[in-house]
């Protein structure tokens, strides 16, 4: 197969070697788009964030989230599936017994190292109880330091406020007050 090779004409001369036509040639170009993005022209790409917020599609996987309940407690059972399947291992929870005895588990501890997080979403689709999503779509994450991107379980909730004191501690887990009503639908009572 042969290549076709296309021979460009240089014009070399004086008017050439003084740049001045490519000067004025780009000197226009700037002056045109800076009168074009000073009046606002419909097709300008310049997003004035932060006044202005680009459109996320829904498919965006942006900071994680733990969801809850509707006792309002996290709907996490610590079953180490995300854990597990997330390839950049940033990802690391310690359970506890939960005293809800209709609840296995529940994380002590649930962290994530977004700097070392790929946003690859498989933590979300190994989540048998839907208790972690990606669907905040907080999509600038710019902070001071590198221990603020390390997201612990009362920073991951889904409706979080800084200057709030955390509502549930391990202290404040719904307890049963008989091993009854801990298992509700259960034929009988659990071995002690």
């Amino acid at each position: 197969m042969e290549l076709k090779v296309k021979q460009v004409q240089r014009v070399d001369g004086f008017k050439e070697s003084l740049y001045l036509p490519a000067i004025f040639t780009g000197f226009r170009l700037t002056v045109r788009h800076f009168f074009r993005n000073l009046f606002g022209a419909k097709d300008v790409v310049t997003v004035q964030y932060p006044e202005e917020q680009r459109p996320v599609s829904v498919r965006w996987r942006g900071r994680h989230r733990l969801t809850r309940r509707e006792d309002g407690f996290l709907k996490c059972v610590a079953c180490y599936m995300c854990e597990t399947v997330c390839p950049a291992k940033c990802i690391h929870i310690d359970a506890g017994d939960h005293p809800d005895l209709s609840v296995e588990k529940y994380p002590v501890r649930f962290d994530i190292d977004e700097l070392r997080c790929v946003f690859c979403g498989l933590c979300v689709e190994a989540c048998p109880k839907e208790a972690i999503r990606m669907d905040t779509g907080v999509i600038s994450m710019a902070y001071a330091s590198r221990s603020t991107f390390d997201f612990t379980r009362d920073l991951l909730k889904d409706e979080y406020q800084p200057n709030e004191v955390t509502k549930f501690l391990d202290e404040d887990l719904p307890k049963p007050k008989s091993q009854a009503e801990a298992l509700p639908n259960s034929v009988g009572l659990p071995a002690a």
